[in-house]
Order: C-alpha cells, then structure tokens, then sequence
C-alpha cells in the first residue's frame, strides 16, 4: 500500500475558541487560551548588578511591540507582552537577587570542573533557596540570568584558559570522591569537596535538579540575550538584530506558561487520549556501563505535561546500544502514568488510549509489564519513533517537500516529513534537505493515519518557545534534557511534576 499523502497542519486553539495554525497569529489576534490565568506574571530575578538591569531593560522594551529588522512572514512582530498574554508583567520583579561577580569568579575559573560548575551554581541557587524559604512574596519562577562566560566555562568539555585558571585548594579523583559517601575520610576538607562529585558539570542541568526538590521553576538567560534589544548598530552584533523579535517571543511564551497560564492547545484534540514519551538517561557518575534512569513525559489532551521518574537499574545494553525496561518496571512506568492521568481527568477517569512513544523497539518482557500497569478500558499503542535518514525526497524547484508529506510504507509504518516547506510561513525554517521522522506502530492496534496526525500535532506544543512548529513531537524533543536533569544528581525518588520545572 505504498503511497503519499498529506497530513494536514494542525490549527491551535486560544481563547474565544479560535484556532489558527502559527501560534503567534493566535496570541496577537485572541489572546491565550485561559482567561485571566495567571493573573498576572510574578517572577524573581537573580543575577549580576549588570544582569539585573538588562533584565529590567528587556522587560520594559517587551511591553511594547517588538520589529523584526525586515518584515517576513516567517518571523512576525511581537506585540506586547499584556496585547500577546492579556496580563501584566511589571519591570519591578516581585524579589530582585544580586549576586556578586567576584563571588562568581571565585568558582568559575578553578580548574577542577566538577568543582567549578558545583561553586557557580551554588552561588545561585542557595540565594534562591534562601528567598523562597524567609521571603513572604512568593513567585511563580525565577529568572536566572547568568554571564555568558558562565555558560562557556560550566559545560562538560569546557577548560579555562591559563590565563585565568585558579587551583583548587582540594582536588580529588572522581571515583575516589564517589567512594567517601561509605567510607569517609580522616580529613574533613575531602569530605566537604566530594560532594561536588556527585553532580553533573553542567550549570543548566545541575541548577534545575538541584532546586527540585522544593518545587522551584526556573528560566536561565544570558545577558547577552536580554541586550539583544532596540538600535544595536556599532555594537557589532548586527546579525543578530533580525532574532529579537523572536527572542521577545520566546521569553514571553516560557514566562507566561511557566507561571501557570496555557498558551494554547491543539484544537480539535481527540478527547481522552494521552501520550508518553520513554526517557532514558545513561548514568555517566556510575561505574556500571548498563545503569541507566528511565523516566517518561506524559502529555494530555488538554495540552498539560507530567513528568515522573522511574527506577534506576540495567536497562542500556553496551552491545546493541538500546534501552529496555524488565518487567516490574515497565508496569510501573505506566502505572504512573496512568494515576496521573485520574488525578487530572473529570471524574478520575483513565484515558481510553495511551500512545508509548520511544526511539527504541518494545520488547517482550517490558511490553507486557507496560500491558500491566494500565487497565482493560485502556488501548495502549507503542510507537517508535526516530530520525530517518535512508530516504530523501526533492521537488521541482527551489523548494523542499512540504511538512506533513508522509510516505506510507504498511499499514503500521510510515516516513513523515515534520520539517519542510511551510505554506503559512512561505519558507522552509532549515538549511538542509529535510529529512522526515520514521514512524511505526509497533505495538498494540491503531490507525496510522491518525498516529501521524497526533505527531504533527504533538510538534506544536512546545511551550518554551513561540515557534510555528518543531521537527520533533514533545514526547521526544527534550527527552535527552529530562534525562539530564534526572541524572544530574544524586539519585531521588522525586514525585510527579509539572513539565515546566525540566524545561
């Protein structure tokens, strides 16, 4: 049954009901799907003297439209953040965090990373801990803005130059640092610095698993972004002129979701369905190759997204370089998922299907334990999803294939185009020949036809940034970042948790 079709582009609805296909066109012309949700943005900020009043600065110039330097299409003007989200967002953030450069620089230029990156972040993140514990105004996330030497010198490959490199005072193998937590040292100043070995040398990831545990939402920004702002000429950044009013509406879209406020969902949704992308993370601080955390994204109908994690245990296989579940895990993977949903449904109803969606095929063993943890009422449907690049299609012209190309392979497989030509847009967002996703219903029963329309619909839900479209569906796009997250520590048994702490 080979053949090409069509999938067409999913529209988003906002408030008064209205659905349109770019989610920019909906929040200029309806405004956000919920009415008065937040009312309100109530954000603390954290950062240099510097850093705070860029961060000022870029507030009061979003309140105002936003140009791009050349109208396109493709990129469209910012409205306002209270025309865009239909509430307020004051310059004065309710708390305002200084911290000081030279504290930062104390840690930044050690040349221990591990050490480094655990000295920066903590330099922020006990300020914020400390606010969010003895401050009686409460905020709904947290603006880290951080130097941009911060994001070169805090990441896994990073070294820093002779120039400025410190020694630090106590210096420990990994390994040997690994092995104080049962056998301490007779010298407490080892002691106190292996607890820096625990953590993943990476500021991003480190900083969100590290606030987790008091539940508190984060959005990190480099100055240089927030700078990005009005007649940037003789600055030499002139380039990137052209991205501020994308950068205006990306900042502005992870703000207001962040604080609570949907800024759109799919329309037309097929009610009582839910989709989970499987996260697996292999623990790079363990010294077993096999050692792995699963997690998984779960996503409703009405646009929200949980994340829950699950065990940690031997599920990469070194040979074949995929992950599975044994049994008992995998039921409880969807077992999660499944009382999450109840928790959100009307009348703490499970879902009628339930979309497994993963890069990897499903096994015996844990598909039956996936099979398990959901009740009889319950399709359940796996999907493997994963970039294909065996195939490569061309038109006539100067133009790639059009995004919602797919090419039916089976009944249950498929090639499907999420990148491409974007009528609405007049322009393909890419560089390169796109390439489509391989899609295939591996497990359980479903239409392919409405599993291809679900993943394009499922590209469009990416709440930290105001695209058309992203070539991955949100069960996939930050799975890698979640898994990083969830092993950027040590391991906890965190509960579920709103999508909006990961990202």
């Amino acid at each position: 049954m080979e053949s090409l079709i069509r999938i067409a582009e999913p529209r988003l609805e906002f408030r008064f009901r209205q659905a349109v296909e770019d989610p920019r066109d909906g929040l200029t012309l309806f405004g956000p799907l919920d009415k008065g949700r937040p009312y309100g943005i109530r954000v603390g900020v954290i950062g240099t003297n510097a850093g705070l009043g860029l961060f000022r600065r870029w507030v009061q110039h979003a309140q105002l439209p936003v140009f791009p330097a050349k109208p396109q299409v493709a990129r469209p003007r910012f409205p306002g953040f209270s025309a865009a989200f239909r509430t307020q967002w004051d310059a004065d953030s309710v708390i305002a965090l200084t911290v000081d450069t030279a504290e930062i620089r104390k840690h930044l230029y050690l040349d221990d990373k591990f050490q480094r990156v655990y000295g920066t972040v903590d330099v922020f993140s006990r300020r914020i801990l400390e606010a969010s514990s003895e401050d009686e105004a409460k905020v709904d996330v947290w603006f880290v803005v951080i130097p941009d030497e911060v994001k070169k010198y805090c990441r896994p490959q990073s070294t820093v130059e002779l120039s400025l490199r410190r020694k630090a005072d106590v210096r420990l193998p990994a390994s040997y640092a690994r092995n104080l937590k049962s056998a301490p040292s007779l010298f407490e100043e080892e002691n106190l610095a292996a607890t820096a070995y625990d953590y993943d040398v990476n500021f991003h990831n480190q900083l969100k698993a590290r606030l987790l545990d008091d539940r508190i939402v984060t959005q990190i920004v480099r100055e240089s972004v927030l700078a990005n702002i009005g007649d940037m000429k003789g600055t030499g950044a002139e380039a990137t002129v052209v991205l501020q009013s994308a950068i205006a509406w990306h900042i502005a879209t992870a703000a207001f979701y962040k604080c609570g406020g949907r800024p759109w969902r799919v329309a037309d949704v097929r009610e009582g369905v839910c989709y989970v992308g499987l996260v697996f993370k292999q623990e790079t601080l363990s010294d077993d190759a096999r050692s792995a955390c699963c997690a998984a994204q779960m996503f409703l109908d009405s646009g929200d997204g949980i994340v829950f994690k699950g065990n940690i245990g031997p599920w990469y296989s070194p040979k074949s370089g995929d992950f599975h579940l044994k049994r008992d895990a995998a039921k409880q993977i969807t077992a999660q998922a499944i009382k999450a949903y109840c928790s959100y449904s009307e009348g703490n109803r499970p879902p009628k299907e339930m979309f497994l969606h993963g890069q990897t095929w499903f096994g015996e063993e844990e598909w039956e334990g996936f099979k398990e943890g959901v009740p009889p009422e319950t399709n359940l449907v796996g999907v493997r999803i994963r970039e294909d690049r065996e195939i490569k299609l061309y038109r006539c012209g100067q133009n790639p294939v059009l995004r919602g190309l797919a090419y039916l392979r089976s009944g249950t497989a498929a090639s499907l185009w999420t990148r491409g030509w974007i009528p609405r847009l007049q322009t393909y967002p890419g560089r390169e020949v796109p390439n489509p996703l391989a899609i295939e219903v591996c497990r359980g029963e479903a239409d392919l036809r409405v599993v291809l329309r679900d993943v394009m619909a499922l590209t469009k839900l990416n709440f930290n940034a105001c695209n058309f479209a992203d070539g991955r569906p949100i069960t996939l796009k930050f799975s890698n970042a979640v898994g990083e997250i969830l092993t950027a520590g040590p391991h906890k048994k965190e509960p579920p948790l709103p999508f909006r702490h990961y990202i």
